[in-house]
């Protein structure tokens, strides 16, 4: 896993910790009082945190300031939402949030034209009817219980079939 995705996701988290500092709320006015708060582990975390932080080079932290500001100015509600997104992928067991920043890297990492391809069938999925959309999700269950070697021989199927209806 890319450590940049990490960060970004540690960089997250620090900031989305502290909503009201997220937010605008002056930074030195009341941070004694902040502080004492804090439950122990919740300093020990941000101690940690800060040690974090420190370490990144200087081109890293520029990155996740800039990530910072992004998320800053977008309108409440978008960023209500990312929120709540955010706590909810922090609340799911470290296995999944581990499988999905491995679908979110290799998501990234496709060129843009088969994203598109993607987010179109998504698309059409989601817009079809009930029925339609149950045996996709039953075909795409067998795809995923399928070993590689079944998967390739369907591929090779499929290219078989598309080539015979282009005749």
């Amino acid at each position: 896993m890319r450590p940049g995705l990490l960060l970004a996701a540690f960089a997250l988290s620090a900031m989305l910790a502290r909503p009201a500092l997220a937010q605008g709320e002056p930074a030195r006015d009341d941070a004694r009082a902040r502080w004492e708060k804090l439950t122990p582990e919740e300093r020990q975390e941000l101690r940690e945190r800060h040690e974090k932080w420190k370490a990144l080079p200087p081109e890293e932290k520029a990155r996740l300031r800039e990530r910072l500001e992004r998320l800053r100015a977008l309108p409440p509600e978008r960023r209500a939402a990312v929120e709540r997104n955010w706590q909810r992928f922090r609340s799911l067991p470290a296995r999944e949030q581990r499988e999905l920043l491995e679908r979110f890297e290799r998501w990234r990492d496709m060129p843009p034209e088969r994203r598109a391809q993607m987010r179109e069938a998504f698309g059409e999925i989601l817009n079809a009817p009930p029925r339609d959309r149950q045996r996709f999700l039953e075909n795409l269950r067998r795809w995923r219980e399928m070993s590689p070697q079944d998967r390739e021989r369907a591929r090779e199927r499929w290219r078989q079939q598309r080539e015979r209806l282009r005749r």
